[in-house]
């Protein structure tokens, strides 16, 4: 059994999905996550990648974020995701992408859309083989002085450079890494690379209508 643990939507119990490939997140770990993510999750616009249930963006709708992208190529979490975020009332404030990581960033970029927030809870053996920070920095997917939250086995060591590690918070087995621009991106001094893609960028922003954003299997 799975549930918010705090905020407007506390103590619903969410959906688990039927395969063992999906692995919720603890209440323990989410409770370090959201502790450390602090006040800066109110009104903030959040991508929840590798969503699984959904649980850790309909944690952070509960808690105040004013959106979030939830996203999962696997059609059985889709399916759950979108259960969850029903029953949480939370349909006006989610978008539910039926996509694979690095297209879904992709397509989320030429909409001009960019997060305060981005949650990466990828299966483990994932980051052995790509690098899902990689196409953030490449797509300008985080605003500057945003926070990417990655949740990884402790065995397994993220490939860096791509944005700075801030801090590193280890939980059992599992390890919470924190990530932000680097200082020139954090103060807004973007590089010609940079720039070149914010002049390219549209400036649309996240839909105001949840469906414009949904992609059916």
């Amino acid at each position: 059994m799975i549930r918010v643990i705090s905020g407007i939507y506390k103590g619903r119990r969410l959906k688990l999905v039927p395969s063992p490939l999906v692995r919720p997140m603890q209440d323990k770990v989410k409770g370090a996550l959201f502790s450390i993510v602090g006040d800066r999750i109110k009104g903030s616009v959040c991508l929840d990648g590798f969503s699984g249930t959904g649980s850790v963006g309909l944690e952070a709708l509960s808690r105040g974020a004013g959106r979030v992208v939830f996203v999962d190529e696997f059609y059985p979490s889709v399916k759950v995701i979108r259960l969850n975020v029903a029953k949480c009332g939370a349909e006006e404030k989610s978008v539910v992408l039926h996509r694979e990581f690095n297209r879904a960033v992709i397509d989320l970029a030429k909409k001009g859309v960019r997060f305060d927030i981005i949650f990466l809870d990828p299966p483990y053996r994932l980051l052995e083989e790509r690098n899902p920070l990689r196409v953030i920095r490449k797509r300008d997917l985080l605003k500057p002085g945003g926070l990417i939250v990655l949740r990884h086995y402790f065995k397994i060591k993220p490939k860096l450079g791509d944005f700075k590690l801030e801090r590193r918070v280890a939980l059992g087995d599992d390890v919470l890494a924190l990530f932000v621009p680097e200082a020139a991106a954090a103060a807004g001094e973007a590089g010609p690379a940079d720039a070149e893609t914010a002049a390219k960028r549209p400036k649309t922003g996240l839909p105001r209508a949840p469906r414009s954003l949904k992609m059916r299997p």
